[in-house]
């Protein structure tokens, strides 16, 4: 039997995030992997390695996911960088074209190398098009507190209460990410099922962001869920997997280092 993992993305040029990262995943967790590129993200050395960012046309989207929704009987799918309101419109219309057994959303609110009108713009249809859809959510920090309209999130009773907010928006459950940015000697994140509350932690590695790791993590929930885990073995297992990840990362020379997804 296989287990099919799919997911819709961006493309992150140097291979530290986006679908590059999924589908490494995908593959260290014997899932098969497969994607639709939804834009095109490209850092620039010459300009202290800022985004520019590519959007790939709707239809072009639209004809991948078909390809791939035909090809195979897909039913879990992770859906990170979408970029524009045109390409969440043709997710959001893949998203209810068929029944899901988990849509994993890693939300990127904040898509850099946009016009703010646009990015805004780009957050509000997430929230209305696809958050709905979504079955598990993975806000890391910042979009925790967003989601939850908390002012800010600097304890882990606070990310608790912003997980509690952000599931009455609609996701079954909420996976939020403190990472290393909550204080104390532990990565925290807290996986809320509706009803109750399970805390996740590792010791931190390093005091600084990862690139990836958020990546990492949710392509790691959407390839357990492919093979049959329960959302709380999922997250749990995704928990170590991004640990090792981290563990493992590598360095360049951009100006962050970059998750190495591996099995030990």
């Amino acid at each position: 039997m296989v287990d099919f993992a799919y997911v819709i993305a961006g493309s992150e040029a140097t291979g530290g995030a986006g679908i590059q990262t999924d589908l490494k995943t995908f593959q260290e967790l014997s899932a098969f992997g497969l994607g639709a590129v939804t834009c095109i993200v490209s850092f620039d050395p010459d300009n202290g390695w800022a985004h520019r960012f590519v959007p790939i046309a709707p239809d072009v989207i639209a004809d991948q996911i078909q390809a791939a929704t035909s090809a195979y009987d897909l039913d879990v799918v992770k859906i990170g960088m979408l970029g524009t309101p045109a390409t969440i419109d043709v997710v959001a219309d893949a998203l209810s074209g068929q029944t899901w057994r988990h849509v994993v959303l890693d939300p990127v609110l904040i898509c850099k190398g946009q016009e703010p009108g646009a990015a805004l713009d780009t957050d509000r249809a997430l929230r209305s098009q696809i958050l709905p859809h979504a079955t598990v959510v993975t806000p890391n920090l910042f979009e925790a507190t967003v989601l939850s309209g908390r002012e800010s999130i600097e304890t882990v009773d606070d990310l608790i209460d912003a997980a509690r907010r952000i599931g009455d928006l609609g996701p079954r459950y909420v996976l939020a990410k403190g990472g290393v940015e909550l204080p104390g000697d532990d990565a925290v994140d807290v996986l809320f099922d509706g009803d109750d509350v399970t805390v996740l932690r590792a010791p931190k590695i390093g005091g600084k962001r990862v690139s990836g790791a958020g990546c990492t993590l949710a392509a790691a929930v959407t390839a357990e869920l492919a093979k049959g885990a329960s959302v709380t073995d999922a997250a749990q297992r995704a928990k170590h997997f991004t640990r090792d990840a981290i563990d493992a990362r590598v360095a360049g020379h951009l100006p962050f280092e970059a998750a190495r997804q591996h099995s030990r």
